[in-house]
């Protein structure tokens, strides 16, 4: 792999190329839905939190045979987790100025 970056279409391209390569149709792969999934892990919980969470909704939605809807309440109740875990963690402290 190397340091260049990407072009604005390399996710589409990226997408299609995966979508062609196991025979998957666009409903299979929904960019939008996962990328929302991934800010919102990375807001809510940390950033290395994101792929992990993704792989996490794409397991539970193909052991379940899950149709595009299906998938959609897979990816909402992790967020709903992130969003808890986010409601829960304890603030940094803010330092305090010296005496």
């Amino acid at each position: 792999m190397t340091d260049r970056p990407a072009s604005p279409d390399a996710l589409d391209d990226w997408a299609r190329m995966l979508r062609e390569r196991f025979d998957l149709v666009p409903d299979d792969v929904p960019v939008s839905l996962v990328l929302d999934l991934a800010r919102d892990i990375a807001a809510g919980v940390s950033p290395s939190a994101a792929p992990v969470s993704a792989f996490v909704a794409g397991l539970v939605a193909g052991r379940a045979h899950a149709t595009a809807t299906d998938a959609a309440d897979v990816v909402a109740t992790i967020a709903a987790l992130a969003h808890r875990a986010a409601a829960h963690a304890t603030p940094a402290a803010a330092p305090t100025a010296p005496a």
